[in-house]
């Protein structure tokens, strides 16, 4: 269903995927917008390994939920562990792209519990989370991706 990675040596393993999906703090998510142009845009997220999900926050009108509305297949991708070569002219970088569905999440307490999660992830301290989520979860969604597929690959910039 999804296509295997072409330059296959340059394939991260699962595992590597998923640490840097923990890890980073930035994507790029992926949406069939308006008039079937491609939509895409950064988001801050939180990866659960547990679930095999994303979860990210959005208000509850704008182009990104009518996008989801409409399909809600997506593509995510990020960058990150950029080093340098021997040489230290070229970089080597770590992208991986997710496949997946997002659909709104509908459960207040999996809601609450989530974002809470992903304030921690943010925010310098739980009482600044707890206190963002106070103020703004009336108007606040949370998005949960969940992933279809995985593929990762290291980059040589040359």
């Amino acid at each position: 269903m999804f296509r295997s990675l072409r330059r296959i040596k340059q394939q991260l393993e699962l595992d590597e995927c998923k640490e840097l999906l923990k890890k980073t703090k930035r994507a790029t998510l992926a949406l069939s917008g308006d008039n079937d142009y491609p939509y895409s845009l950064p988001i801050n997220y939180y990866y659960d390994e547990n679930s095999n999900a994303i979860y990210f926050h959005s208000a509850k009108e704008g182009h990104k939920i009518d996008s989801i509305k409409r399909n809600n297949k997506i593509s995510l991708s990020i960058i990150g562990d950029e080093y340098k070569d021997d040489e230290g002219y070229f970089y080597y970088v770590k992208s991986v792209i997710v496949f997946g569905r997002a659909n709104i999440v509908d459960d207040a307490e999996e809601k609450y519990n989530y974002l809470k999660i992903f304030g921690m992830k943010y925010f310098p301290s739980e009482e600044y989370t707890l206190d963002v989520l106070k103020r703004s979860m009336d108007r606040a969604l949370l998005i949960k991706i969940n992933i279809e597929h995985i593929s990762g690959k290291l980059v040589h910039e040359k």
